[in-house]
């Protein structure tokens, strides 16, 4: 089988061997998959500097089953560079897919539709809280674990801006009862319908929003820890201190 000029990017790449890299890409048809790009950290390699995470790039490979190998890559049109101090937050887009897609799973060309937007929204955007947030909803929507957020879970009616919620993970937000909050995430009306229409621009609601989408990515996780986020929290937590 081979595959010719699949625009995809690497998401993850590591030493193979003495000269080799394994790399691991996301296309538009073919979803994850893992490639040896052999010689590509020879010193005359065709590919060196080229096989880098964020890139925009069109990808051939040879092979089927486990292990394809990397025939070619061409930069498409130079996408902006996102800047130094959010690169972690690109990994740690990066590794959600890495996670949570399964190789040789072709996904829809939403998903990747999906990710190229959130590179270019992490390149241009003033605020990186709302573009990840909403990268989270759309991942886990394709992933087929979408969030319940215009309507309550059991009545089926609107959500209320002004109304208090918990957010059962299997079922959806509920009305809370101040006198039995029961189990469930904590949320507020204004937050969910926020995140419904991706209109992010209230700072207050974001820590709110944020452990909603994260706790239903835990769940899919299924304890996986993610090396991005503890260097995410230690790098928040290193600016506290300075």
């Amino acid at each position: 089988m081979r595959v010719a000029l699949q625009p995809g990017f690497i998401l993850h790449r590591r030493p193979y061997r003495d000269t080799s890299l394994l790399v691991e890409i996301f296309t538009q048809e073919w979803g994850r998959l893992t490639l040896v790009a052999r010689g590509a950290r020879g010193p005359r390699s065709r590919w060196r500097g080229l096989l880098q995470p964020f890139k925009p790039l069109l990808l051939s490979w040879a092979g089927k089953g486990g292990l394809g190998n990397l025939s070619g890559a061409e930069e498409t049109t130079p996408a902006p560079p996102i800047p130094t101090d959010r690169l972690l937050c690109g990994f740690y887009v990066n590794e959600l897919l890495l996670r949570l897609i399964q190789p040789h799973d072709p996904c829809s060309v939403g998903l990747f539709e999906t990710y190229r937007n959130t590179l270019q929204a992490l390149a241009c955007s003033p605020f990186v809280e709302p573009v990840l947030r909403i990268y989270e909803k759309h991942l886990l929507t394709e992933l087929g674990y979408g969030l319940l957020l215009d309507s309550e879970a059991v009545s089926n009616q609107a959500i209320i801006a002004q109304g208090l919620y918990r957010y059962l993970l299997d079922q959806g937000p509920l009305p809370m009862v101040r006198e039995r909050p029961g189990p469930g995430i904590p949320v507020s009306g204004r937050a969910l319908l926020a995140l419904h229409h991706e209109a992010l621009d209230e700072p207050a609601l974001w820590r709110e929003i944020k452990r909603l989408t994260r706790a239903a990515l835990d769940l899919r996780l299924q304890g996986q820890v993610l090396k991005t986020r503890t260097l995410l929290r230690a790098e928040h937590q290193r600016r506290l201190n300075r």
